[in-house]
């Protein structure tokens, strides 16, 4: 995320899961301000619960991504980028980040 441009890191909003214990550090590093959401309440972080739905066709619940060689996680990675989302008005992420990268 530290090469993103400043504007496409104002903030970063967490679940309050322990593996993001070290928050303070990567606000530090990043120089961005990070929020936790409310226990047992989904709706505040909307996008992510949909794209962990999405990633649940890659990897179960519980899966462990040791065990998956870099080739296939990128491959995973680029296939969700390609993907069109509704809150993107049907665009693809790697669409819209360009777009915001080539407005920086």
């Amino acid at each position: 995320m530290g090469r993103l441009p400043k504007h496409l890191r104002n903030s970063l909003t967490w679940d309050q899961g322990s593996e993001l214990a070290l928050h303070k550090r990567v606000s530090t590093a990043l120089g961005m301000d990070v929020y936790f959401c409310d226990p047992h309440s989904p709706w505040q972080r909307g996008t992510n619960e949909n794209t962990n739905g999405l990633l649940r066709q890659y990897f179960p619940k519980g899966a462990d991504l040791g065990g998956c060689s870099q080739a296939y996680l990128d491959a995973v990675a680029e296939e969700m980028n390609d993907r069109p989302r509704k809150i993107l008005g049907f665009r693809k992420p790697s669409e819209a980040v360009l777009d915001l990268l080539d407005a920086a």
